[in-house]
């Protein structure tokens, strides 16, 4: 899906091959699609299930690893390199059963790391349904539960799959018992394992009643054979539990079970396909992808019982963008107007803007041009293709269910709707929650700040969870993101594929100053050197105000002291020193200015003079208003097991936090507070420590506090060495 790691021969040498090989590709039908979205935490193995159904399926010729490089979802430099999947990708396989004919499979391997977890969200929205892998030793962990909360999000069938099954350790009743402890009664086996650690060589398959042994050669290709005397009593209890909750949400079914005591081949496969539409069953089907164990079983499995995207019934969208206007909904239906939802886009150096999309309605053919309802343009798609991998390989046409990428649209972005121009909707974004961790980058030479604005932006179309921005305050250039190694990553694209080398460095907080208690002073600018002179004096009272009110200007002058040509210049002088800070250079906020009072001179005064007045009167003011500082406080929610969740809340303590309560869900903890700002920029790194990388956090802003005596004084003290002793304007 990422075309980074390329060389521009590579990428034309790409050209070439989807070109010629655009004809050998099937057109299949939105009933004939299956789109699959792999995921689950770090480690579980998503790509190399991905590598492996691929393999058993003919789609690639070896099992690809990806400690080096060899599988086709994981191609990326970056991921080569730290031995992770990064960004999603795609990958695509035929696959022919007795019951369905032949179907397409669309793989969608997506991140399983915390950090890169907003990723997988954004891709999930193309899958019709979820493969949730779950190490057989680790059982739910973190992200486990976060992509459920996606798939709740999306409405997508949950298959559960126990991978890692010959690791030491391995259990598939653990396992289980993890699942249905955290994910409720509806999780229920669809086979059973045949041995567990280095024992385990099979599986038992509950729906077609049989055992399937795999030789150690990893062909993937099972051997039918009779279930094992040891394993006949607990596949036939497993097997009856699975048909009663098929049977439970189905009137139908469940008058026939209680007639027979067992339903008919065609009515549990019939009940198990409408209870996985209805999310009352989420099936778990044992797997080892490393050793190529029960794939056969699986690609089976999807093309049978998982939905064609044509039997989700409609989506909404809207009239409007952002969600505005009215309800639309369309079906996923070839017959209905053609329209294109954009789900992810690259920036390739080469190749330019590449666009992965979903067909949501109508045929798209090789070609055609649409309107971009976001942006109000005219794309031409031309070259339309499926990607496999780093491949891509040029189709003909695309119906309604099925995915494609595209390349060189010119306006159009992650999250736009593209379509007939008769019939707009708006199908909406993804939402990304904000990012949590923030740095300041700078630029190493001048010809990498020149570099720097093109190339952030390019990386931004292809990662709307990062957020880059200049800090007015500040003056820093601040890029955010979901943790240090999210932020990292961005820095080596910067520089390998851009050629922008810069450095990280923690951000300066964002403080405030305010007063604490009223004041009363005079401004008097006065100057004379000779012909004309500067004359200017007002009189001011400040007094606080309510945190986030701001600033509040009040003219109270009386009988012309101040003629009206010359208030607003009293107002400006304050407000640019309130800029500058009084205690630290930061901003002044939440104070309101009484303008009582002033004498002005027929020919001395000026705009200049009683600018300078007012803002030597707002100083004189500072000096007796007990100035403060203020620091954000940020609500803070942490999400680890709960094991941890005493040393982790021992530790927002020590940061200043303000614990609020805490809630458990499942064997997770859930942490609420609100912690300074200043205390959490280095919260991820002790987190990941803590927890073994099993715990998470969000943040966003809650509101400004005043900072404790002691820190105050020493950010104070900090700021003053920084920035040296400032000349001050004169006075008379």
């Amino acid at each position: 899906m990422r075309l980074a790691a390329l060389g521009k021969g590579q990428v034309l040498a790409l050209a070439e091959k989807a070109t010629g090989e655009g004809s050998r590709l099937k057109v299949y039908t939105g009933e004939k699609v299956r789109t699959v979205g792999l995921t689950g935490h770090g480690d579980t193995g998503k790509t190399t299930l991905v590598s492996a159904l691929l393999y058993t399926a003919g789609a690639a010729n070896r099992l690809g690893r990806v400690d080096d490089g060899s599988s086709v979802t994981d191609f990326d430099e970056e991921e080569i390199q730290r031995g992770i999947s990064i960004w999603s990708a795609l990958a695509h396989a035929e696959h022919k059963t007795a019951a369905s004919g032949e179907v397409k499979i669309n793989f969608i391997d997506t991140p399983g790391y915390n950090l890169f977890i907003n990723d997988s969200k954004a891709a999930l929205v193309a899958a019709d349904s979820c493969l949730l892998l779950v190490d057989a030793v680790a059982g739910v962990e973190v992200v486990t539960e976060k992509v459920w909360d996606f798939a709740v999000e999306y409405s997508q069938p949950v298959v559960f799959l126990v991978q890692k099954m010959d690791r030491d350790n391995a259990s598939f009743e653990r396992t289980l018992a993890s699942l249905r402890e955290r994910f409720g009664r509806g999780v229920m086996p669809v086979a059973l394992p045949l041995g567990e650690a280095k024992g385990f060589r099979g599986v038992v398959d509950l729906l077609a009643r049989k055992a399937f042994s795999y030789e150690p050669d990893g062909n993937g290709r099972g051997q039918p054979e009779e279930i094992p005397a040891e394993l006949a009593e607990a596949a036939e209890k497993a097997q009856e539990a699975l048909v009663e909750m098929i049977a439970e949400g189905d009137d139908q079914l469940m008058e026939a079970f209680f007639e027979k005591g067992a339903l008919e081949p065609e009515q549990l496969g019939a009940g198990l396909r409408a209870a996985l539409r209805q999310r009352r069953v989420f099936p778990v089907i044992p797997v080892c992808a490393l050793r190529n164990i029960g794939t056969d079983r699986l690609l089976d499995f999807i093309a049978d019982y998982l939905p064609a995207p044509v039997e989700r019934g409609a989506v909404l969208g809207t009239s409007q963008p952002e969600g505005k206007g009215e309800k639309v909904s369309r079906k996923i239906d070839p017959r209905e107007p053609l329209s294109v939802f954009v789900f992810k886009t690259l920036a390739d150096p080469f190749a330019g803007r590449i666009s992965y999309f979903k067909v949501m309605s109508g045929v798209l053919k090789n070609d055609a041009t649409l309107t971009n309802f976001v942006r109000g343009s005219v794309e031409r798609f031309q070259h339309i293709a499926v990607a496999q991998g780093k491949t891509h390989t040029q189709v003909a046409e695309l119906h309604a269910g099925d995915i494609g990428v595209v390349s060189k649209l010119k306006d159009t972005l992650t999250g736009d709707t593209l379509g007939e121009k008769a019939a707009p909707i708006f199908y909406p974004p993804v939402k990304l929650p904000e990012p949590l961790i923030m740095f300041a980058v700078e630029p190493k030479t001048r010809a990498d700040e020149e570099k720097m604005s093109a190339a952030m932006h390019k990386i931004l179309e292809e990662d709307p969870s990062l957020r880059f921005q200049r800090e007015q305050q500040t003056r820093e250039l601040l890029l955010a993101g979901s943790g240090q190694q999210h932020i990292e990553v961005v820095v080596s694209k910067l520089k390998k594929r851009y050629g922008v080398d810069v450095a990280l460095k923690a951000p300066k907080v964002p403080y405030r100053e305010t007063i604490r208690k009223k004041a009363e002073a005079e401004g008097k600018h006065k100057k004379q050197t000779g012909g004309r002179g500067q004359f200017g004096i007002c009189r001011i009272k400040m007094e606080p105000l309510p945190r986030g009110t701001g600033f509040e200007f009040v003219d109270d002058i009386f009988g012309g002291a101040i003629p009206k040509n010359y208030i607003p210049s009293v107002e400006k002088g304050i407000v640019e020193a309130a800029a500058k800070g009084y205690l630290a250079g930061y901003p002044v906020v939440d104070f309101r200015v009484v303008l009582y009072d002033g004498q002005y001179h027929e020919v001395d005064s000026s705009d200049l003079a009683f600018k300078i007045a007012g803002s030597l009167a707002f100083k004189k003011c500072m000096e007796q208003a007990r100035a403060s500082l203020l620091e954000p406080i940020m609500n803070v929610e942490v999400y680890a097991p709960q094991e941890f969740s005493g040393d982790l809340m021992g530790t927002i303590s020590g940061k200043r936090g303000r614990i609020q309560g805490s809630e458990t869900r499942g064997q997770f903890a859930v942490i609420k507070a609100q912690v300074p700002m200043g205390e959490m920029l280095d919260f991820a790194t002790a987190l990941t420590s803590i927890t073994q990388g099993r715990g998470s956090y969000h943040m966003e802003f809650s509101h400004y506090d005043y900072v404790p005596p002691e820190i105050e004084q020493r950010i104070v003290a900090q700021a003053k060495a920084a920035r040296g002793a400032e000349p001050e304007e004169e006075e008379e």
